[in-house]
């Protein structure tokens, strides 16, 4: 029975999820208003201090790697790796995709998709808990031109679509992705920053 401590800073909520032994406790914050820099440690240090874990006592630490808000990523994701350094335990490795798709009771083909701004998604094919769609970057016509159920944790205007409630997804998913040797940011595409650079 492990104890460890996952995060979501992917997007503009915020979770903290820890387990010790047959304990959780689940911290969420519906929208931190992109504030995770300055709320993620005094929230880690809450959830912790709830049930008397103390980070050397964990077997491994947890992020959600995105696709999602580049600089919420960043800050997970370095924050496990601090974490996993210092106390020198591995990490896991969660996608968004995963975080939603590991909670989806189907057999069937389905979608996940993340909110990418200007009627475009990040989106990722699930059959049978394995990707039958690599991760791409569609707009909302090709979204629904697919004919698939879809699913996510935020309000979209998709026939078929469910929206999974995101507070309940993360320790599902921790359980059951493997152990990273290392961890990165899944970006599905540049960011605005990078699309904009032209370079000299």
């Amino acid at each position: 029975m492990s104890n460890f401590l996952a995060i979501d800073t992917s997007s503009r909520y915020l979770t903290v999820f820890a387990k010790k032994g047959k304990n959780t406790v689940l911290n969420y914050m519906p929208d931190c208003a992109m504030q995770h820099s300055v709320i993620l440690m005094q929230e880690i240090e809450r959830t912790l201090d709830a049930l008397k874990l103390k980070p050397e006592d964990c077997d491994f630490f947890a992020a959600v790697t995105g696709p999602g808000s580049f600089t919420g990523i960043r800050i997970g994701i370095a924050t496990v790796k601090g974490f996993a350094l210092a106390t020198n335990k591995p990490l896991k490795s969660v996608t968004a995709f995963e975080l939603i798709a590991y909670n989806v009771n189907s057999e069937k083909p389905f979608l996940v998709a993340v909110d990418a701004a200007h009627n475009h998604f990040y989106v990722c094919g699930f059959e049978g808990g394995k990707i039958i769609k690599n991760p791409c970057y569609l707009s909302f016509d090709e979204v629904a031109a697919l004919h698939l159920p879809v699913y996510g944790f935020e309000n979209l205007n998709f026939d078929n679509y469910t929206r999974i409630n995101a507070s309940i997804c993360l320790s599902t998913a921790v359980e059951k992705c493997e152990t990273a040797s290392d961890m990165h940011a899944l970006y599905v595409r540049k960011s605005q920053a990078e699309e904009n650079y032209s370079g000299t």
